[in-house]
């Protein structure tokens, strides 16, 4: 089995996605603070990450991680529409689709590296 479907990188995604989630719907107030970072900041990294553990964990087109990442995008959002002292913002659901192009990206050229190892 390549090492890119190992148990480990399926682990680490669905601890992800649970931990984004989590910070996603508690209260303004009581999330963390990350530097100086701005909000649509962190939803490109987090869903970055997501979509490279997302791909590394299961053989999986990119578009299919697309949409699954870009319903979860939307679900965040309708999600914090109904939860006090949050949000939905459109600009988030855009920044998180641009963290998945870059977590697709990532993904592209591991396996690009990963072919001239081989081929080496």
């Amino acid at each position: 089995m390549p090492v890119q479907y190992s148990k480990v990188y399926k682990v680490l995604f669905w601890l992800a996605l649970l931990a984004s989630y989590v910070l996603a719907m508690i209260p303004q107030e009581m999330a963390p603070e990350i530097g100086e970072l701005s909000d649509k900041t962190l939803h490109f990294i987090a869903f970055a990450v997501l979509t490279l553990l997302l791909t590394l964990a299961y053989a999986i087109s990119w578009l299919k991680a697309t949409l699954y990442l870009l319903f979860y995008a939307f679900f965040i959002e309708f999600s914090q529409y109904f939860t006090p002292n949050r949000c939905a913002e459109w600009l988030d659901i855009v920044a998180d689709a641009i963290g998945i192009g870059l977590g697709l990206t990532l993904y592209a050229g591991y396996k690009k590296l990963e072919e001239i190892c081989e081929n080496s």
